[in-house]
């Protein structure tokens, strides 16, 4: 019989460094779809304020911080990552496992912004997209949510069937950058 091992959707492909950008995959826990049933948003948020430390986020918005984080996915949408939900959290929202769906990456690095303006059409400089941010966009051709974590590092998550070609579209793009010295 067959001993089949689990994987990640980049296994063994990263971390990779090229100039001063690096890409790498992390393990960001389970992920929770949260959609919050008619005029229960402010309960939820409340619920999660007491389970886990966090508001619910706004549009464009993430709360939390690494380990327990809630990013905005989408209208009367949000993602928990991190912990598994409190069960308090089902009498106001529908919750859905996403952890096998999603491929969650970092990009990190001084030019990580200038690796990002070729690959999507978000104005990701710090004055526009700070800390905390968070949008669903495109990334050349793959439906994408990116966040800012910090200075120099975001956070991008593509469907987990195209982790392969982020891999290859972040590997260009951060070569062409690298190449202009």
């Amino acid at each position: 019989m067959v001993d089949l091992k689990p994987k990640t959707p980049l296994d063994n492909m990263v971390p990779l460094t090229i100039g001063t950008v690096t890409f790498a995959e992390i393990d960001a826990g389970p992920l929770t779809s949260m959609s919050p049933y008619l005029g229960q948003a402010g309960n939820l948020s409340d619920a999660l304020k007491s389970a886990h430390g966090m508001t619910l986020p706004g549009p464009n918005r993430a709360t939390g911080k690494d380990g327990a984080r809630g990013i905005w996915f989408g209208r009367d949408q949000a993602l928990l990552i991190g912990p598994p939900p409190h069960h308090t959290l089902a009498k106001h929202a529908a919750l859905t496992d996403q952890t096998d769906a999603w491929a969650t990456t970092t990009l990190t690095g001084a030019q990580a912004t200038d690796v990002l303006a070729r690959l999507t059409p978000l104005d990701l400089r710090d004055a526009h997209f700070k800390r905390g941010h968070t949008a669903r966009s495109d990334l050349m051709h793959m439906n994408a949510s990116i966040t800012r974590l910090g200075t120099d590092t975001f956070m991008i998550m593509v469907f987990r069937s195209m982790a392969q070609t982020l891999l290859h579209d972040i590997q260009t793009a951060m070569e062409g950058v690298a190449a202009r010295g």
